[in-house]
């Protein structure tokens, strides 16, 4: 395998210095000629933040890696509702454009800098990045890489580190899931719902409570115990099963469910806001809707949580690895998590694959919430050839179009393109 992998890489590695030649010859004279050996990729680089037209296939100089960094062949990237507010700016202290987005990754070490232990040039992995993964090539730190199993693919694989860690640690290490539980879970068939799924099944007796559009409830209905549509009042349905509450929710909305979500708490349950979908809008000047949904989220009163026994929770992934210095905990998860899954116990639940050229598209399902568990960037995909949009039938986003008409589209005017007759035309995705 190592072999394999060490050939393939030098393979490519001549491939895009051969191009790179090229490209330098045939530039202009009076150009900034490049010299001939330099190392390209491709990367999705965000040009500012906004809407999806802000989204480019580019070249970019190959990174080499640092000290105590793996350089990887990158095969297939995760795409989270997270890139969507990168790509907004609805986020806290958001970096400077351009910028590379992406947080996790498959793929093939391809080099090992200083002082990396632990892994060998062909190793198949996985990893975590900050920024830049949706790229042919990333360089992260040797702590947040994980080996591949054999049998699991490059795209299971993208799709496993932040759904299955942030369900783990918030069902585990915050609200300390236990036998007889009930948990609520928003978003039920998305990648981190199929997770919390999964491993809410390896504990006996749990409950699962999910909300999801209804076109998605005959895909995911027997991952959850009791299903219900996003749109309906959820409170009312799950109260008239147990009339007490949950023990756990699991909030990715924020908004006014936050206020729902601590109403149906029982004594000693435990709130855990781990994402704020419902800060993405349609719009590219998403300001006002931005702070509307703020202005929903129900005051917290300390008394109140003391007088009702109730703990309140969150729980950011990307900062506990980034900015908390949480790695080794994390590393300790992923263990647990691959024990489980070397045991069939999970499995990562992926939705569709698309070509770094079709991001836009990708974006877009995820933005109207039609996939079931996770979208994929297949780095060696070839873009679907595009087709006229009155002839693109897409049976999920139809039946979604048909039976949701609550959800708001994303591309907008401000989101067209302009670019020849591709305005009025969409690509059809490999679906798993």
């Amino acid at each position: 395998m190592a072999k394999e992998g060490a050939q393939r890489a030098e393979e490519t590695e001549q491939m895009i210095e051969k191009e790179g030649g090229k490209e330098a010859a045939e530039s202009s004279a009076g150009g900034s000629l490049r010299a001939a050996d330099t190392k390209e990729m491709r990367a999705v680089v965000l040009s500012a933040f906004g809407g999806l037209n802000k989204l480019r296939v580019s070249k970019k100089a190959m990174p080499e890696p640092q000290e105590g960094e793996l350089k990887i062949r990158v095969k297939a990237c995760g795409l989270n509702f997270i890139d969507l507010m990168v790509r907004q700016g609805n986020i806290d202290n958001p970096p400077k454009t351009p910028l590379v987005p992406g947080f996790e990754c498959s793929g093939i070490v391809e080099a090992l800098g200083d002082s990396v232990k632990g892994f060998e040039i062909g190793d198949r992995i996985m990893a975590f990045v900050n920024y830049n993964a949706w790229a042919e090539v990333v360089c992260t730190p040797a702590e947040f890489v994980y080996k591949i199993p054999d049998d699991m693919s490059f795209s299971e694989a993208a799709a496993f580190p932040m759904n299955f860690v942030t369900a783990y640690m918030m069902l585990f290490e915050v609200a300390n899931l236990r036998e007889g539980m009930s948990v609520l879970v928003h978003s039920a068939g998305g990648g981190v719902g199929q997770a919390v799924a999964q491993l809410c099944s390896t504990i006996p007796n749990v409950t699962v409570f999910g909300t999801a559009s209804s076109f998605k409830h005959e895909a995911i209905k027997d991952s959850v115990t009791h299903l219900f549509d996003r749109n309906a009042d959820y409170v009312q349905e799950v109260k008239r099963i147990s009339a007490e509450g949950v023990d756990i929710v699991l909030d990715c909305l924020c908004g006014e469910n936050t206020g729902k979500g601590l109403s149906l708490l029982k004594p000693l349950g435990t709130y855990i806001l781990y994402g704020s979908s419902n800060m993405v809008t349609g719009e590219t000047k998403s300001f006002f809707s931005f702070a509307k949904s703020w202005w929903q989220v129900e005051k917290v009163n300390p008394i109140k949580l003391y007088e009702e026994n109730k703990v309140i929770a969150g729980f950011s992934l990307l900062n506990l690895l980034f900015k908390q210095n949480r790695g080794g905990l994390v590393k300790v998860v992923m263990d647990k998590l691959l024990n489980l899954y070397n045991s069939k116990k999970i499995k990562p639940v992926v939705d569709s694959l698309w070509a770094l050229e079709e991001v836009k598209e990708a974006m877009q399902r995820i933005h109207d919430r039609g996939n079931i568990g996770k979208l994929i960037l297949d780095v060696e995909k070839a873009p679907t050839p595009l087709v006229s949009a009155k002839h693109y039938i897409h049976g999920v986003q139809s039946h979604k179009m048909a039976n949701d008409s609550t959800e708001t589209s994303e591309a907008g005017e401000e989101e067209e393109d302009h670019e020849g007759d591709n305005e009025n035309k969409e690509r059809m995705p490999f679906i798993q």
